[in-house]
């Protein structure tokens, strides 16, 4: 049973380092104030409110990985964007992610 579990788990684990390696774009989706005070280097701020208008600027080519401040915001523009034909992930809060790609 515990195999199991680890196994889905494992499968729901994004190599978040891995898709930077192969050209990912990282999406803020927080307020222009929100990501004046911390952001990751190389991110790109789109509003959640702004997303759709905005898609047409992305590579449709490249990854798209999403973070906000705690991951909501963020899991409502990866299904966007995945509804529009984009490989997206969500990578939860900015400083969470930052650590993930630091490690």
């Amino acid at each position: 049973m515990f195999d199991f579990i680890k196994n889905i788990f494992a499968k729901n684990s994004v190599d978040y380092k891995e898709l930077m390696k192969n050209g990912a774009q990282i999406i803020d989706v927080r307020t222009p104030s929100e990501f004046s005070n911390g952001n990751i280097r190389n991110s790109k701020n789109i509003p959640l409110q702004h997303l759709a208008a905005e898609m047409k600027k992305l590579d449709l080519k490249k990854p798209i990985i999403t973070c906000c401040a705690s991951g909501m915001r963020s899991a409502s523009a990866k299904s966007l964007l995945q509804q529009n034909g984009f490989e997206a992930y969500n990578g939860g809060g900015w400083s969470s992610l930052e650590n993930k790609l630091n490690k």
